[in-house]
C-alpha cells in the first residue's frame, strides 16, 4: 500500500499522476487527507476527494509515503506533526519516501532526510537541499536508496514511473510507460 498525502494547496498533477500510474501498474494506492476533511483543494483550485483522512489511515503500515509539492501544500505537509513523525521514521528505518517539487526542499531537507543523498527539487530551491546535506541533481526524478525525489509538475510522469519501478520493477514501469506513450 502506498499513501499519497494531500494538504491544502497541493500540486494536483503531481499527486494524481502518481496515483494514476501506480494503479495502472497494479500498486494499491490510497489518497490521504492530512486534515479532518476528505475533500482537499489543490494549488489551482481543483478539489480532490481523498480515500481517507489521516486519523483513519494506516500511516505506519503502508509501504511508501508520497508527498506532492505545490505551495502552500508542501508547507502544510511539513507542519503536520503526525505525518512528519511517520516520514522521519520511514526514512530512518529504510522504508520508502517519495517527494516532488517543493516537498524535497520544504518537507524532507529540513529534517535531515536527504543528508548525503542525491536529490532533485523545484528549480531555485536547490539551496534548501544543500542546507539539508543533500547533493542536488538537475534531473526530472532521482532515486537514491529508499528516497525518490522529483523536480516538478512537468516531471510528474517520470517521478511516478520511478516510484513504480522502485515498487514493482523496471518491466512494470516500462509497460505503463509504453501505454502512456512515454519513452524511458
Amino acid at each position: 500500500m502506498v499513501n499519497v498525502y494531500l494538504a491544502y494547496g497541493f500540486e494536483e498533477i503531481e499527486a494524481l499522476t502518481a496515483v494514476d500510474i501506480l494503479r495502472r501498474g497494479g500498486v494499491d494506492v490510497q489518497l490521504v487527507s492530512i486534515s479532518d476533511e476528505k475533500v482537499v483543494q489543490g494549488a489551482h483550485g481543483i478539489s480532490v476527494t481523498a480515500d481517507v483522512v489521516f486519523a483513519d489511515a494506516d500511516n505506519e503500515g503502508c509501504d511508501m509515503i508520497v508527498l506532492p509539492g505545490g505551495l502552500p501544500g508542501a508547507t502544510n505537509l511539513e507542519a503536520h506533526e503526525g505525518l512528519m513523525k511517520n516520514v522521519e521514521n520511514f526514512a530512518q528505518t529504510g522504508k520508502a519516501v517519495a517527494a516532488i517539487c517543493a516537498s524535497p526542499g520544504v518537507v524532507l531537507a529540513p529534517h535531515g532526510i536527504l543528508k548525503d543523498k542525491e536529490a532533485t527539487v523545484y528549480p531555485g530551491m536547490e539551496g534548501a537541499l544543500t542546507k539539508g546535506g543533500a547533493k542536488p541533481v538537475a534531473k526530472g526524478a532521482v532515486t537514491d536508496g529508499n528516497i525518490i525525489t522529483g523536480m516538478g509538475p512537468g516531471y510528474a510522469t517520470e517521478f511516478a514511473l520511478a516510484i513504480l519501478e522502485y515498487l514493482a520493477g523496471k518491466d512494470a514501469a516500462d509497460d505503463v510507460a509504453e501505454g502512456f506513450l512515454v519513452s524511458r
